[in-house]
């Protein structure tokens, strides 16, 4: 699944994104692009989940 993160800038922002991920899923795969502000993530969480644990950690996704 792919999100954009408009509020997504820094090396901080990235690494609160991965651990939000990894807190629902350990095995989890995240890539970040810090430059298209885009996360790709692998997962056997659902989107709707992952996007609502990312809204709530400050980083809402389009």
């Amino acid at each position: 699944m792919e999100f954009t993160i408009p509020a997504m800038s820094c090396g901080h922002c990235a690494g609160v994104i991965t651990q939000t991920v990894k807190s629902l899923d350990p095995a989890a795969q995240v890539n970040i692009d810090l430059a298209s502000k885009k996360v790709v993530v692998q997962s056997s969480q659902d989107q709707p989940t992952v996007a609502a644990a990312l809204a709530q950690a400050g980083y809402p996704a389009q």
